[in-house]
C-alpha cells in the first residue's frame, strides 16, 4: 500500500511537468484550391467517391512557434466522399518565416455544397520538424469554410520539445 502513495504524487508531479512544457498556438490558414486532384467514382452507389489532391496553404494570421511564424506550405489529402459527406487524412508541410519546416498529420470531416468543401474540421497532430522545430511535437483541432477561392480553416493547439 506505501509504493501506491509514494506513486501517485510523483505521477502528479510528472503530469504537471509535462503540462507546463507545452506551448498554445493558434492561427488562421488559407489553403486554394489544389494544385493537382484525382478523383474516382466507386460506383457502389451514386456520390461514393475516393479522391487524393496536393494544394498550397498560406497563413493569414501566422502562429508562432519557437520564436517564428509560419509562413506558408502544402497538404496532401485523401478523401472518401458519400453524398455531401467527406472523411479525410493526410499530410501536411509547413514552412516557418525562416526555412524551417514543421510536419503534420490530419485528420477530419467535411460536409459538401455542390461537391465542394462548404464545412470541415478535425484533429492534427505535429509528428517532427526541421532546424529550431527537430523533434517538436503536438497537436490540437482545425474549423473551416469552403469559399470560392478554396477553403480557410482557424487552427488552435499546442506544442513542445522534448525534454533534454
Amino acid at each position: 500500500m506505501k509504493v501506491k502513495i509514494t506513486l501517485v504524487p510523483l505521477l502528479v508531479l510528472l503530469l504537471a511537468a509535462v503540462a507546463g512544457a507545452q506551448t498554445k498556438i493558434s492561427g488562421t490558414v488559407v489553403c486554394a484550391k489544389p494544385d493537382q486532384q484525382q478523383a474516382l467514382e466507386v460506383g457502389d452507389h451514386p456520390g461514393h467517391i475516393l479522391a487524393v489532391s496536393q494544394g498550397k496553404c498560406t497563413w493569414s494570421k501566422p502562429m508562432e512557434i519557437a520564436g517564428t511564424q509560419t509562413k506558408e506550405g502544402q497538404v496532401t489529402i485523401s478523401t472518401e466522399n458519400h453524398g455531401n459527406k467527406g472523411n479525410s487524412h493526410g499530410y501536411a508541410v509547413g514552412t516557418m518565416a525562416n526555412g524551417d519546416k514543421f510536419f503534420v498529420r490530419l485528420q477530419g470531416a467535411a460536409t459538401l455544397k455542390d461537391g465542394a468543401v462548404d464545412t470541415e474540421e478535425g484533429k492534427w497532430t505535429m509528428t517532427g520538424g526541421t532546424g529550431k522545430l527537430k523533434g517538436i511535437k503536438g497537436g490540437g483541432m482545425y474549423k473551416g469554410k469552403g469559399g470560392p477561392e478554396g477553403t480557410t480553416a482557424e487552427v488552435e493547439g499546442e506544442y513542445q520539445f522534448p525534454t533534454k
